[in-house]
């Protein structure tokens, strides 16, 4: 399992990497690199509750605030996301982010259902 968390943690660390052409990459690094960080403590030993807890928490939320431009592109018969990100579509960097945020919060989700009570 040390393997598993390791490659979770690095491709969390690439998706932090990814992020630094993106205007707002500082948020992006932190978000992603919490659960690069979790998952490679979790390959020795068990992260602190309350940086599990406090990543899943902000990701939640962070990804609640998109819901109403996910609900916006669900509406719109979701056009794809996979194109070019220009100013007439500003659903593809949207529901791209919502998604981000997703396997994050599961991820987040599935260490801390793993943490001993």
């Amino acid at each position: 399992m040390r393997y598993f968390h390791l490659v979770v943690a690095l491709l969390f660390a690439l998706f932090a990497f990814w992020q630094l052409n993106d205007p707002d990459w500082p948020a992006w690094i932190a978000m992603y690199g919490t659960v690069a960080v979790v998952a490679g403590w979790w390959a020795f030993s068990r992260p602190p509750r309350w940086l599990v807890y406090a990543g899943l928490a902000v990701a939640v939320i962070w990804m609640a605030t998109l819901l109403p431009d996910l609900l916006t592109w669900i509406g719109e018969g979701m056009p794809t996301i996979a194109g070019q990100m220009t100013a007439e579509s500003p659903h593809i960097e949207l529901t791209r982010e919502f998604f981000g945020l997703l396997i994050t919060s599961i991820t987040l989700g599935v260490y801390a259902f793993k943490l001993p009570r």
